[in-house]
């Protein structure tokens, strides 16, 4: 009932309006126009890596400026490494811990309001300096009267009617960027609203988030994995704006080399990790929606545990069997089964058939190696692939945001916890291990028999212009391809601007 009332509250707060919340469109508009015309002052007149600086500094310090909404906004784009230039992601990262607390005694009125009793009453100890400060929330370090050690989330002040009125703001100019450039285009910016509405909407009850973390536990136990641990809520400890749940130490996840001093094999941790993400997400529809390096501690017996449920993805069965396609697809080269798949997510129109498909994206043609192609050639492929990407009315679906987010922070986990491990391998494994684990399963839902399953990564090798015969690739080797492939784009824009 809390959660879909939650859901239905969304649409209200993001329905288009006559006309524009105007103080709060104005207060958006200073602050970014502000950002904007310091950056066009000052910064924009260095070099390219410098510009691209000062303008998401810039960004940044509007963001922050502007309050909970935009800053948790900013958070999502700092997961979004490989996606978003790494000035942007390095400096928005400021976002996600970096945020000025509250006072104690506000903090205090909190949780006494919500608990409805006297802190001394349920606390030995509590600090009244955070542990981390967010833009929803912050967390403060507790002992309990019985002496066990928590951790106590508390809601911001007053946060609840400021992110409607951001909502407000964000949904008005969400459909006036559909079309106006490909990136836009392709992300459905209403469709973006609409999700970042149900997330932070969802963020602000704790009861959700207490639910959230009781449904995955037991999806992980009813699918053995027993090295993904989760936090557990004290359920007479939980109110709409308050999280009391037992507190988990170990290694951050940025410290792979103390883990590995210690014996840890970090290879081992992600890929328990990916699997059990890939796994919840096929046969329950469910997965952490916010991964990334502070909601993940690897605790000194190598079991991971899982932080942070505010935003949880939950699919349908139509979503989920979906997604099944897809994963499958892709793992064995399979056209056919991705584009029914994408079709069903809304990614892509149903008519579009496969040979089309395959006709225009060139996937029976010889695989071109982007290290081998002019920065005028390798510029020109991607206009033409976003070009046909939008005369197929390719949209990027809410239910694939949070997906594509993950997989973000997975495909840059690699380079930190097990750089120099066999890609190729690994998805080979994974695969393997999902059609013989549930390979009956698969049979019955999508006619698939796990005997046909054969892992096919002619496709993959495709994408980044390698040949049949490369049978291995390490992630240090194709984070060497990227980073040609990105200084030749970066090379030509340069050109491009100073002519």
């Amino acid at each position: 009932m809390l959660r879909r009332g939650t859901r239905e509250e969304a649409p209200f707060l993001i329905r288009r309006r006559r006309l524009p919340p105007g103080r709060h469109v104005l207060r958006a508009l200073g602050a970014f126009g502000r950002a904007l015309a310091l950056w066009y002052l000052t910064d924009r007149k260095g070099s390219l890596s410098e510009s691209r600086k000062g303008m998401s500094r810039r960004l940044r310090l509007a963001f922050h400026a502007l309050g909970p909404t935009y800053i948790k906004l900013g958070q999502i784009l700092s997961a979004g490494e490989g996606l978003f230039p790494e000035e942007v992601v390095s400096e928005f990262r400021l976002l996600r811990d970096h945020v000025p607390a509250e006072d104690f005694e506000t903090v205090k009125e909190t949780i006494e309001t919500e608990l409805g009793r006297p802190l001394e009453e349920v606390f030995a100890d509590l600090s009244t300096e955070p542990l981390a400060a967010a833009s929803i929330a912050q967390v403060h370090a507790g002992v309990l009267l019985g002496g066990e050690r928590v951790v106590v989330k508390v809601q911001r002040s007053k946060v609840a009617d400021l992110v409607s009125k951001d909502l407000a703001v964000m949904s008005w100019f969400a459909p006036a960027l559909v079309g106006r450039i490909p990136v836009a285009a392709l992300a459905n910016p209403p469709a973006l609203v609409e999700v970042f509405a149900e997330t932070v909407l969802e963020e602000l009850d704790f009861r959700l988030e207490a639910g959230n973390m009781l449904d995955l536990a037991r999806v992980l136990g009813e699918l053995g994995q027993r090295r993904i641990i989760v936090a557990r809520p004290h359920p007479r400890l939980v109110t709409k704006r308050v999280l009391v749940m037992e507190r988990i130490d170990g290694f951050s996840w940025g410290e792979p080399e103390s883990m590995r001093s210690s014996g840890i094999d970090t290879a081992a941790v992600l890929r328990a990790s990916t699997t059990a993400f890939v796994e919840g997400l096929m046969f329950h529809g469910m997965f952490h929606g916010d991964l990334h390096g502070g909601n993940l501690i690897v605790r000194p017996d190598g079991r991971v545990a899982l932080l942070d449920f505010g935003i949880m993805g939950r699919l349908d069965e139509r979503g989920r069997l979906a997604f099944v396609r897809l994963l499958l697809g892709v793992a064995m080269g399979d056209v056919s089964l991705q584009v029914e798949a994408l079709q069903a997510l809304g990614a892509l129109p149903y008519g579009i058939d496969e040979e089309t498909i395959v006709r225009d994206f060139g996937l029976d043609s010889p695989p071109r190696d982007p290290l081998a192609m002019s920065t005028q050639e390798l510029s020109a492929e991607v206009r033409e692939m976003t070009k046909k990407l939008l005369s197929y009315g390719a949209r990027m679906p809410k239910e694939l945001i949070l997906f594509v987010k993950d997989m973000l922070f997975i495909d840059g986990a690699v380079a930190v916890m097990a750089p120099d491990v066999d890609l190729f391998a690994e998805v080979t494994m994974l695969v393997m291990y999902l059609a013989g684990r549930h390979g009956d399963r698969l049979a019955r839902e999508i006619g698939l028999d796990p005997s046909e399953v054969k892992v096919d990564l002619s496709m993959l090798r495709n994408s980044m212009g390698l040949e049949e015969t490369v049978q291995s690739l390490s992630y240090n080797q194709l984070r060497e391809r990227r980073e040609i492939i990105l200084k030749r784009l970066e090379g030509n824009k340069r050109r491009r601007r100073s002519r």
